[in-house]
């Protein structure tokens, strides 16, 4: 899919790193050309009107396990990184592959490479084999390495490679048969639970490797007042540490697991209340870098079980920019910064040319109505599964219009 034709987006409220400006975007060739108020259409461009609607870059959306491109079109997502819990797991060349090439034309598809071989945390996969085969990152997946001197070599070679090594922060000795964080609401439920602590002591061990190794290091969720501080610290330092979060883990708190509605079984789990509000405070500062959608459909064989028994995980993508977008409206961030969360940061550090309106980047563009009012119903949904934390839940922002490499996509 090739842009055969310039395009100039007028009448827009373009969203740049520097702020909200009236103006304009032009493309050509499959990237941006300039944006800003000065900007208008040359002779022979294809001109689109926005209508005062805002104009952002596509969404790159860095740790998802499942591609559903309708869902992700629906939520304004042109690029994804793709975690390698797949089956089988993405440990091999030609399967990281198969993946880069897999979404193209109309929605780039950026495979996290294995950190070790099944993803069993004991042998190295091979990484530079991989990261020729378009792999842009490197991934421990859903599990924590708890082996110290496998991850230190496995720090020390990404950092060799210049790939950034993206981790799931939970001590599994303390963790792995959880369903719940330790607290008032677990014991009320009877569920088995580990606490909080798990989720820093991983990261605590993580940071320290990363920092012997000088490697660059992304905690894929952070979600407790204590891990938001530690990451607070390494960046104090100066550490090449980054983190993430999904928006039920802003919005959500394990009061909503009390009726046992297993579409909130998460992993890392639901936190307490004082660790959402943490959470928010980590945004708005700016410890949090990437707000991904933590995409993960599951089936009613997965789902429709005792609540412990549940498999973790949501379907996140199509309500990934509206719950950002409340973020906007609660004075958390604001819209630069939001669409830093959503898309340059995750794009500098999976390290393509996009997430940004700026000249010389890919022009992987949304066009948002963000007070367009709508609500979330599981029924409708594009995803391959409907398990979604916000079901009938009403929201705001709605993707009008979306161009991959200035070709428009169907919605």
């Amino acid at each position: 899919m090739k842009q055969m034709q310039p395009l100039t987006i007028t009448n827009a409220k373009v969203v740049t790193p520097a702020g909200v400006t009236h103006g304009a975007l032009r493309c050509a060739q499959g990237v941006i050309l300039a944006a800003g108020p000065d900007v208008g259409p040359a002779e022979g461009d294809a001109i689109h009107d926005a209508q005062g609607r805002l104009l952002a870059p596509g969404l790159v959306d860095l740790g998802v396990f499942a591609i559903d491109k309708p869902a992700f079109h629906f939520g304004g997502i042109t690029r994804a990184g793709l975690m390698p819990d797949q089956s089988p797991p993405l440990d091999l060349p030609s399967r990281v592959g198969f993946i880069a090439k897999s979404g193209k034309p109309d929605l780039w598809v950026h495979p996290l490479a294995a950190a070790t071989r099944g993803l069993e945390g004991r042998e190295l996969a091979e990484l530079a084999l991989m990261q020729d085969a378009g792999a842009k990152a490197v991934a421990t997946g859903r599990r924590w390495i708890g082996d110290s001197g496998v991850m230190l070599r496995l720090l020390q070679y990404a950092a060799m490679l210049g790939l950034v090594v993206v981790t799931h922060a939970e001590d599994a000795g303390l963790a792995s048969e959880a369903a719940a964080t330790a607290g008032e609401i677990a014991t009320r439920l009877g569920l088995p639970a580990a606490p909080a602590e798990a989720e820093a002591l991983a990261i605590a061990r993580d940071i320290a490797l990363a920092e012997l190794a000088g490697a660059r290091l992304h905690i894929r969720q952070v979600t407790t007042a204590r891990g938001f501080d530690l990451v607070r610290a390494a960046k104090a330092r100066g550490l090449a540490v980054t983190c993430g979060i999904t928006p039920a883990h802003f919005l959500l708190s394990d009061l909503a697991t009390a009726d046992f509605r297993t579409f909130m079984r998460l992993s890392p789990p639901l936190r307490c209340e004082a660790d959402r509000q943490a959470a928010l405070a980590a945004i708005a500062d700016g410890t949090v870098d990437v707000i991904a959608s933590g995409h993960d459909p599951r089936g009613p064989e997965d789902k429709r079980l005792p609540f412990a028994d549940a498999l973790p995980g949501m379907a996140g993508a199509e309500t990934l920019l509206a719950m950002t977008l409340g973020l906007v409206r609660d004075d958390v961030i604001d819209l630069p910064r939001a669409f830093a969360l959503l898309a340059a940061n995750p794009a500098r550090l999976l390290g393509v040319p996009a997430g940004a309106l700026e000249a010389g980047l890919e022009a992987d563009l949304a066009l948002i109505d963000p007070h367009a009012p709508w609500i979330i119903d599981r029924r409708k949904m594009e995803a391959t599964a409907d398990n979604t934390p916000f079901d009938r839940q009403g929201t705001q922002g709605r993707v009008l219009g979306l161009w991959k490499g200035g070709v428009r996509i169907a919605l």
